[in-house]
């Protein structure tokens, strides 16, 4: 029986793996499995009126260095869009998200909402940026179900990194 297990276990793994690698091969990522570059969609020019993704749950985010796409949460904000990463204060956060870190090296993205595709530049937003108390509501609003509110030194920290999706300049 013990050997059996070991086998099932063994399989599942190899399945795993072999999963996690085709998918970085894909257009664009599968749940919460990274994936390859986005590339399919139209490419969008010039700056959309981003009311339409006011409510819209999840977007495709790929960083152009390294080329790999992940789905985040996205907000929207006064014509802005804005992207979440929370958690980095924690042992499974640092080990899962490192493409905060990435988007040191090369802020340059593109993103994928309701199959169109958006080149944009990922700008850190501070607590001293001029909305963030509105930030952080519209966060809890739409994630965390409208109660409570994080202060906004919460985006100084780990615990929560916010970047705007800014229009990358040619």
């Amino acid at each position: 029986m013990r050997k059996f297990l070991i086998a099932i276990v063994g399989i599942a793994l190899a399945i795993g793996a072999f999963y996690a690698v085709a998918v970085r091969f894909s257009d664009g990522p599968f749940g919460i499995v990274a994936g390859g570059p986005l590339q399919s969609g139209e490419l969008i020019q010039g700056e959309p009126d981003w009311v339409f993704a006011h409510d819209v749950p999840t977007i495709e985010l790929q960083l152009l260095s390294p080329p790999r796409s992940r789905t985040v949460w996205m907000i929207e904000h006064e014509g802005k869009i804005y992207v979440p990463c929370g958690y980095r204060n924690t042992w499974l956060g640092r080990l899962w998200k490192q493409w905060p870190l990435e988007v040191e090296k090369d802020p340059r993205a593109i993103v994928r909402i309701e199959d169109k595709r958006y080149e944009r530049t990922l700008i850190p937003v501070t607590s001293k940026h001029p909305s963030i108390e509105a930030l952080l509501a519209e966060l809890q609003r739409k994630y965390m179900g409208g109660a409570g509110s994080a202060p906004a030194s919460i985006v100084d920290t780990d615990a929560l990194l916010l970047f705007e999706l800014a229009p990358r300049s040619s």
